[in-house]
Formats: C-alpha cells, sequence, structure tokens
C-alpha cells in the first residue's frame, strides 16, 4: 500500500498544471489527468485523458475507466477545472454558454464525484474529494452570474457528499484558491468594462502584483492532502491557512 493515487481535471495549464508538476515528482503517486489537452510530459505515473467536460456523454462513457482498482494508500479527486463563462450582465448571456459553463463547472464534477464515492466507499485508503470553488460562491459578482452560480452549487454538492459520508477514511473539500495569476484571469481583464463593473480592480490586482502563483497554490493544496484531519470544515479558502 505504498502507492496513493491522484484524479485531476484540467491540468494542462494553470492551477491544475501546478498541482500535477508538484505530484509528479513525488514519485509515490499515481496521476490520472483529464483535459480536453494532452500535454507532452512523459511519466510512468502518469495517465491522460483527453475529455472535454462540457461533453457529458463522453465523460459518462468513460467513467468506467478513470477510476482503477488497487490497493491504494490515499485516493485524491480533484475537481479543478473550470471556465469563468460568459463575461455579461444577464440578459445579455448566450444559453449554448451558459450550457457549456454549468456543464464544466458543475455537471462535470458531480458526474466525476459521484463516480469516485461510488468506486472507493468501500476502500480502507484514505479518500479527499477536493472541489475547486471561489469566493465568488458565496458574493454576487456582476457580469458572473454563470461562475457564480455554479460555484455555489458545487460548494453545496460537495457539503451534502460530505454530511452523507461522515467517516475518518472520507474527506471532503470546496476550496477557494484566491486569486491567482492564470490563464482565467487573462479572460477577466479582457472583458469589458460595461459588462463587468470590477475591471479595474482586477486589472490592478495584476499591475500590483496581488496576484499568487500557481505553484505557491499548489503547495497550499498538497499541504491540506497532506493533513486533511486537521480541516475539519468542507469549506476552506488558501488564504486561511
Amino acid at each position: 500500500m505504498s502507492q496513493s493515487l491522484l484524479i485531476i481535471t484540467g491540468h494542462s495549464q494553470g492551477i491544475g498544471r501546478a498541482v500535477l508538476d508538484y505530484y509528479l515528482a513525488q514519485e509515490n503517486f499515481q496521476i490520472l489527468a483529464i483535459s480536453r489537452t494532452k500535454i507532452e510530459v512523459e511519466s510512468p505515473n502518469l495517465k491522460q485523458f483527453c475529455i472535454d467536460l462540457s461533453e457529458l456523454d463522453v465523460l459518462e462513457n468513460h467513467l468506467i475507466n478513470i477510476f482503477p482498482e488497487g490497493d491504494f494508500k490515499k485516493i485524491i479527486l480533484l475537481n479543478n477545472a473550470g471556465w469563468i463563462g460568459d463575461i455579461k450582465p444577464i440578459g445579455k448571456l448566450g444559453p449554448k454558454e451558459l450550457r457549456v459553463q454549468i456543464n464544466v463547472n458543475l455537471l462535470g464534477p458531480m458526474y466525476l464525484t459521484n463516480a469516485f464515492i461510488n468506486q472507493y466507499k468501500n476502500s480502507s485508503a484514505e479518500k479527499i474529494v477536493c472541489n475547486i470553488s471561489s469566493g465568488a460562491a458565496s458574493k454576487p459578482v456582476s457580469g458572473w452570474a454563470g461562475y457564480c452560480s455554479t460555484k455555489a452549487a458545487l460548494s453545496m454538492f460537495t457539503m451534502v457528499a460530505a454530511k452523507e459520508n461522515e467517516s475518518d477514511k472520507f474527506h471532503f473539500f470546496s476550496l477557494a484558491p484566491g486569486i491567482v495569476d492564470t490563464g482565467m484571469q487573462d479572460e477577466i481583464r479582457a472583458s469589458n468594462d460595461s459588462d463587468f463593473p470590477e475591471l479595474k480592480k482586477f486589472k490592478e490586482f495584476k499591475e500590483e502584483g496581488k496576484l499568487s502563483s500557481p505553484q505557491e497554490v499548489a503547495k497550499k493544496i498538497a499541504y491540506l492532502f497532506d493533513r486533511p484531519a486537521l480541516f475539519k470544515e468542507v469549506i476552506q479558502d488558501v488564504r486561511k491557512f
């Protein structure tokens, strides 16, 4: 039981790539990584699945292959993939874009969490489900209706999963990573100030060096995964530990 297993979505860039790099350096981890894009990394400990989480039928068909059997010491599911979506006020949102956002931010993680629990509920391994959330899950932000709503719903889903699986072998977290220097921040800064009233503030975060690096956040996530019993609440924020 020396090997542990990490299943991660959205590993091709940003926080996901930083977490992947961190755990690739840990020889005792097998990693299953899910993203739309396969990255050019060769490692005997890494298996990649090219799956677009917005295509739920494709994801459902792959679920049987994603969660391997094995005598693992620790099993982690990190639902990291997410999309800021259309940064526009309600009334100007596109139905197709909303559907994609709900699939990627909410239904994809729900599918994976459901399958994870079903596969490993009787395993003696320590099990962690961590869904990447946002401060926007509890704070309405003009122009972010889809993002706020999907992150809030995912947080509630995570809390229900924790309530249903009260065990010292199961840990569930809805984790806000703070404001991180990723491609999502690029998308936010490229938005229109008439659609996003807080645009100036987000540009200043970058200009004033107030963004965390993905590597800093990855280390915080690893700290959480190494010591899950220290974190009693489902809702967590990397800026508080």
